[in-house]
Parts: structure tokens; sequence; C-alpha cells
């Protein structure tokens, strides 16, 4: 069963509350979609470990539900 965008971003946003959260979906078919975050959580952290924060927030739905999540992530400008 696909992952609905609504869905992504409420996991995203539950785990960065001040995030500026962005949820495309890349082939229509509710499986492929690309996710735009920006986070001050993501302040100091490598690219790796953003991604891994996000994926956390995800709680395993990666590669069940959610097939493909292409990310972009940062921290704000200062």
């Amino acid at each position: 069963m696909a992952m609905a965008a609504g869905d992504i971003e409420r996991m995203i946003r539950e785990a960065f509350p001040d995030a500026t959260v962005e949820i495309r979906d890349l082939a229509g078919d509710g499986d492929h979609y690309a996710a735009t975050v920006v986070s001050e959580a993501f302040r100091g952290k490598s690219r790796v470990q953003q991604h891994q924060l996000v994926y956390a927030a995800l709680k395993g739905n990666m590669g069940g539900a959610l097939h493909a999540l292409a990310l972009t992530t940062s921290a704000p400008p200062t």
C-alpha cells in the first residue's frame, strides 16, 4: 500500500515542528516522492546525518509503504 504525501509531511512535521516541508509526488503513483525539509535541527550535521534524521521520523516506512524518497535537507539560512 502506498503512502500519502500528507502522511509523509505529518510525520516529518511531528519530528521537526519548526520545519518547512515540501512534498512532491514524482511519478503520480504515490510511491515515488521528493521532499525538501529545512529545519534548525539540521544545523551542524552532515547531509547523511540530516537524511538519517528524516528517515527516523518516517518510522520504518522507507522501503515498505514508501518506496522512494528523494531528499533535499538543510538548515535555514542564518
